[in-house]
């Protein structure tokens, strides 16, 4: 019996978005169909699946956040950290009439770096205190 709730249960989503609320979930399908290279009528069927759906990419963050929270603590701060695409590091890898929106490999590297030095400064030179978890290294 075990099994075949598991085989059925892939195809009840599908069939089940509205009783699933996911045309609640407005950025995602607004992300889908403002992206400039998507063509919504070319798209298959979107379907949501819910964190309850075991081993899908929101089930495995929130079972990873679970293990963090259990293991750890609740987390003290909430650091935003975003890019800037006037950064100078950009500016001077792209070639003549590009912009930071071409490079997206560009953007992400500089990024990375900027992201991995604020990480340094803040666990290595204790400036909150001991830093007791880095998921980011």
């Amino acid at each position: 019996m075990c099994a075949k709730i598991e085989t059925e249960r892939p195809l009840y989503i599908p069939l089940n978005q509205t009783e699933l609320r996911s045309e609640e979930y407005i950025h995602l399908r607004d992300a889908i169909v403002n992206d400039g290279d998507v063509n919504p009528n070319e798209l298959g069927r979107i379907v949501i699946l819910p964190s309850t759906f075991t081993a899908s990419p929101r089930h495995m963050h929130e079972y990873a956040q679970m293990t963090y929270v259990r293991a750890y603590g609740r987390p003290d701060l909430f650091i935003k950290f975003t890019y800037n695409p006037t950064w100078d590091d950009i500016k001077e890898l792209l070639l003549a009439g590009q912009s930071s929106s071409n490079r997206h490999d560009i953007t992400a590297r500089v990024f990375k770096q900027k992201f991995k030095s604020l990480m340094d400064i803040i666990s290595k030179h204790y400036v909150f205190g001991d830093t007791l978890l880095d998921v980011f290294h």
